[in-house]
């Protein structure tokens, strides 16, 4: 047994190395796996919905090679009026989002799951965290996207970098989430497995 309680080593289903760093914050050992799944958005399911089924899938199906394992699973989107956003991959599509965003509230909900592989035991969880932005002219739009390129990322921002300077104010529990990694609730969750964070 290691010192936390527990013989079952720490899964991240995830390569996003964003997410690796937040869980590095808890310091302890862990491996990541990519989980292979299909991300599509299922017909009348809302976003809550979506997250929660994606963050479970993910880890159900890294435990196809971790059988023995606890093993982390979470998905985010960002909802801008009841709209998913997704990476915009363009600089126009960015743009738009960002300007479409200005002034308003940008809800992110990370669905968090932590498996179990060896007992199927389940916690899930949806945590919201908010965005308010600031009112943007189309120049400071330009002068971010210009300096970040954030095509890649979910509402055309890195909140983790010059994103930041995109906000009025940040509004939620746990600002690891708009990392993608809710620490709060996972660390309660580790917890009910017996794995002693601190």
């Amino acid at each position: 047994m290691n010192k936390n309680n527990t013989t079952l080593p720490l899964v991240l289903g995830s390569t996003s190395p964003f997410r690796r760093e937040l869980l590095q914050k808890l310091g302890l050992p862990f491996e990541t796996a990519a989980p292979d799944i299909d991300e599509s958005r299922q017909e009348n399911e809302s976003p809550e919905q979506l997250v929660a089924r994606l963050a479970e899938a993910k880890a159900r199906v890294v435990a196809r090679k971790f059988p023995q394992a606890l093993i982390i699973g979470s998905d985010q989107v960002a909802v801008n009026a009841g709209e998913i956003l997704g990476k915009p991959l363009t600089h126009a599509r960015a743009v738009q989002q960002l300007q479409n965003a200005s002034g308003k509230t940008v809800r992110f909900l990370t669905g968090l799951c932590l498996y179990n592989s060896a007992t199927d035991r389940t916690q899930c969880e949806v945590v919201p965290f908010d965005v308010v932005f600031r009112k943007l002219t189309l120049e400071q739009i330009e002068n971010y996207l210009t300096r970040e390129q954030p095509y890649q990322c979910a509402g055309s921002f890195k909140s983790e970098a010059l994103g930041i300077a995109l906000f009025e104010r940040l509004e939620g529990e746990d600002p690891n989430s708009l990392i993608g990694l809710p620490l709060i609730r996972l660390v309660r969750m580790l917890e009910n497995e017996g794995v002693k964070v601190l």
